[in-house]
């Protein structure tokens, strides 16, 4: 009896346990049958009842079949009128109705219990039918919902009200006969009846902004009692300001409403006052002012009362929305930092949270030191989740403050030292990672903090993503040596994963840095003895690559290998092995792989395992690229396989690039016509993707005639499409022939769509006459510049392939981008106009300053190597220096001459 009582004490403190939770959705149906006893077994029907809802609700789905048997079965219920069964039934109906079949059968059932006098009954059954009811029944069952609407109960007013949003929206023009019951309901004495009907008087008008507009000033007359209504109505009233289609008078008459809410009795319509306040005062920033500074000043106040408020939900609104206010006008909010200060102690430990992001967004360079110590006490208290937060916080003040960014980075150390998940070190990690990349003085401590996390890290994907680093950043120091100690622990002490990369990074620092090569050199004879397969080969191939001092080979096999993409790598070794294999395989041929989505600080997890897997750089480096070019090389192997199925472009040989669709027609007019250009190694395919939007019209032999001014260009071939339906794309091709001096493989020509029209019933789209006319139609000029012959590359290491390419080929011109008015905008639009990869974070603009260095790589068509360095100015615009390095002098040419 003892251990009786004890257990059920037990149960009591933990809650107990689910009844529900082991039920079979097979059992549960048996079960069902109970429904179809007579006469009803309440209890047993309202347990089996409670099941099923249980199940459905929990993500299980039944068949059609399923769902019908039990909603019949279900329908036999309404023999009770045991209330909560009854309520259960209409619970079953609504979840049921979109699943099982002939649902309407219970709709004179819900229409007697939505007109009968019990109450409890009513809200409940007008839910469910209209759940049912389609556009055909709402006739039969209108009367019925406008008396529901004015019924002197308030739940069954409100009921109708809230159906009535969902009926509006398949049947909007049946709800717009309902305008009189539902403003009849805005004036309800009831605060639900008055919110529901002002949200669907709302509903109706919104379409029509004179209705809104009148319909607000009315109620900002009138007056309303719901506090629920009036949040409401707030939030009609933001918006109408923000779309700013009002006259100035009415904009201020609005706000003027929005500023006399802030002292409402009610402190939910003062928040949802000051919260629209406070975002209109963001979301006009960078348009027409439309708030002054005293509203948002007020509104601001307000929400500072709300910090000090006893009730944790007003303290957490009013931080959250500070919060939001802090990313766009910080200064705004200074007035709070000693209350925001003040809830660091907080017991509700999101409001903390909350208050110490908005106070590293608000607080001064001065206040930092005072803020750190209050984050290292506040962060043993948080979640993992918070923390991130926090982390994110940091990272924003340590670009605003670069000064404070030493104090910032010991602080982001000590948390990666301190206990936490992946995801919380993997943030931290990241920040210092922005910070080193923000502040080149900044590099050699943040790969101190890092080296020291790594000799205790837990986690393989962190890991390998701070050994890449090392490996890109560390050669580069003023003391490279003092990190070799931290890799090379990591080929002691840790798995195969984290080994292999730390390989790969020993190999990078022996590339680059020449008085450190013979002891990396014995460094990699030692890992020859590894117990992996993997860490031994890429030590055995570094240790041979290294063993030759060769700096070009170097540089091609270790700094900068080729990336190709492996799709197109594969079906040109396929392609190789089924021909003539006497000759060596070229894979210049071979298009480059997509370079990777810009991450700068490397938070992509997936990249991060592939990393480890293939090493940071080595010959197979297009593998962890995968996934981020997953999309971009699916589409190139769409075209290339599309391609070669057509036997007029079989023999052009592999793809090397393909043009984003360029539109050659406006989106609305009646022949929507795009260009795709494909770039081969002596042929480019303009294909045409076109699109007829007229339903009485069919087109047929559609072809594109394309002419070039001058004679450099021929025409080889054009491929109509037979056919042309309304709405059903169709496709053209021309096929061109590259001229073979590379000066003149840029062009610009003209377009006409050729067809014949046939006339059609707009209805069936038959044909209504059996020949037809021809026509035609002028698109847009098609232009093939340097950018088409031209395709990004990866280049990991700029310098080192600017040496290896030498001044051979070297170009050099100066240029004068008057057009263009920021630094930022020419790095933009040179690289665009080249088509080449933006190298070492050179997209970069740093704030601030009036010169930038950028770096581009790219893959002429044919394999040539391409880099320029583009050294660019603010002066009357932007003044640029141009130089051009390239295997092949004539695309140095090209490349320099397409600029000018």
């Amino acid at each position: 009896m003892l251990i009786s009582v004890h257990g059920m004490k037990k149960d009591e403190e933990h809650g107990g346990s689910n009844p529900y939770q082991c039920s079979d959705k097979t059992s549960v149906l048996q079960e069902a049958r109970v429904f179809n006893e007579t006469p009803v077994n309440v209890k047993r029907s309202t347990h089996v009842l409670t099941k099923i809802l249980y199940l459905l609700n929990q993500g299980e789905t039944l068949g059609t079949k399923e769902a019908t048997d039990v909603f019949f079965a279900m329908t036999k219920l309404f023999q009770s009128n045991d209330i909560i069964l009854r309520r259960l039934v209409y619970l079953g109906i609504k979840e049921l109705c979109s699943v099982a079949e002939d649902t309407i059968i219970v709709t004179s059932s819900l229409t007697k219990d939505m007109t009968g006098r019990e109450d409890q009954y009513r809200a409940s059954a007008i839910r469910a039918l209209c759940r049912i009811t389609d556009a055909s029944m709402l006739q039969a069952v209108e009367r019925y919902m406008k008396q529901a609407m004015v019924d002197r109960t308030s739940g069954v007013s409100s009921a109708a009200l809230v159906s009535c949003r969902h009926i509006a929206q398949h049947s909007p023009d049946v709800v717009k006969r309902w305008v009189a019951e539902v403003q009849e309901a805005v004036h309800s004495d009831n605060v639900m009846v008055q919110y529901h009907g002002l949200g669907m008087l709302y509903q109706i008008r919104k379409s029509d902004k004179l209705a809104v507009t009148k319909m607000v000033s009315k109620l900002i007359s009138s007056g309303m009692r719901s506090p629920y209504a009036i949040c409401l109505l707030i939030r009609i009233v933001a918006k109408l300001i923000a779309e700013e289609e009002s006259s100035a008078g009415e904009r201020s008459h609005l706000m003027e409403f929005l500023e006399s809410m802030l002292r409402h009795k009610s402190e939910m319509v003062v928040y949802e006052a000051a919260n629209a306040v406070v975002a209109l005062s963001a979301a006009t920033t960078t348009t027409t002012t439309t708030t002054t500074s005293r509203d948002l000043v007020t509104a601001i106040s307000v929400l500072q009362l709300f910090l000090s408020s006893p009730k944790p939900t007003l303290r957490f609104a009013a931080v959250r929305t500070l919060g939001k206010v802090a990313m766009t006008q910080p200064a705004a909010v200074t007035a709070c930092n000693l209350d925001l200060e003040n809830l660091l102690q907080d017991v509700n430990r999101s409001i903390a949270t909350l208050a110490i992001t908005t106070l590293l967004k608000t607080g001064s360079e001065g206040s930092i030191d005072r803020l750190m110590r209050s984050i290292a006490a506040f962060l043993n208290d948080i979640s993992d989740e918070f923390k991130i937060v926090v982390v994110e916080a940091l990272r924003s003040l340590a670009l605003q403050y670069p000064r404070k960014q030493a104090l910032l980075m010991g602080q982001l150390a000590d948390m990666l030292r301190n206990e936490g998940g992946l995801a919380y070190k993997e943030a931290i990690a990241s920040t210092i990672i922005t910070i080193i990349e923000d502040n080149p003085d900044a590099k050699e401590k943040g790969l101190d903090h890092l080296c020291e996390f790594i000799e205790d890290c837990e986690h393989t994907t962190l890991a390998v993503r701070i050994l890449h680093l090392l490996g890109k950043e560390g050669p580069r120091t003023s003391r490279p040596a003092r990190y070799i100690r931290f890799i090379y622990n990591r080929v002691i002490l840790e798995n195969a994963a984290v080994r292999a990369a730390a390989v790969s990074v020993l190999a990078r620092f022996g590339a680059q840095c020449p008085d450190l090569l013979p002891n990396i050199l014995v460094l990699l004879q030692r890992c020859m003895l590894d117990t992996e397969d993997e860490v031994r080969d890429r030590s055995t191939y570094y240790h041979a690559v290294l063993s030759t001092r060769d700096p070009a080979i170097i540089a091609r096999c270790i700094l900068n290998p080729p990336m190709y993409s492996l799709s197109s790598l594969e079906r040109a070794l396929l392609s190789y092995l089924s021909s003539d294999t006497t000759k060596a395989f070229d894979a210049s041929c071979v298009p480059a792989a997509p370079p990777p989505a810009a991450s700068a600080s490397l938070s992509s997890a997936a990249s991060s395992i592939t990393a480890a897997i293939s090493g940071p750089e080595d010959v197979t480096s297009a593998v962890p690229a995968l996934q981020q070019e997953k999309r971009s090389v699916s589409m190139h192997d769409k075209y290339a396989e599309r391609l070669a199925a057509i036997p007029a472009f079989a023999g052009l040989g592999p793809l090397f690039k393909s043009s984003a669709p360029v539109e050659l027609t406006e989106s609305e007019t009646e022949y929507v016509v795009r260009c795709v250009k494909h770039t081969f190694l002596g042929h480019i395919i303009l294909q045409f993707d076109c699109t007829n939007t007229l339903n009485d019209q069919l087109l047929e032999d559609v072809s594109v005639v394309v002419e070039e001014d001058g004679s450099n260009w021929q025409i080889l071939q054009t491929l109509p499409c037979a056919s042309l339906p309304y709405s059903c794309p169709g496709t053209c091709y021309v096929l061109l022939a590259i001229p073979e001096d590379i000066m003149s493989t840029t062009g610009t020509f003209t377009a006409c769509l050729k067809f014949q029209v046939r006339d059609c019933d707009p209805i069936t789209g038959e044909p209504e006459t059996e020949d037809g006319y021809g026509d035609d139609y002028t698109l847009e000029d098609i232009e093939i510049s340097v950018s088409d012959h031209v395709s990004a590359a990866q280049r990991s290491n700029f310098a080192a392939a600017w040496e290896e390419l030498g001044p051979g080929s070297e170009l050099e011109d100066t240029f004068a981008l008057t057009s263009l008015s920021s630094l930022a905008e020419a790095v933009t639009q040179v690289t665009n106009f080249l088509g080449m990869q933006p190298c070492d974070r050179s997209e970069k603009v740093p704030d601030g300053k009036n010169s930038h260095t950028l770096y581009l790589a790219g893959t002429y068509r044919g394999g040539q190597s391409v880099l320029v360095r583009a050294k660019l100015a603010l002066s009357d615009g932007v003044a640029m220096q141009l130089t051009v390095r390239s295997t092949d002098p004539a695309v140095s040419e090209v490349i320099a001459s397409a600029v000018g």
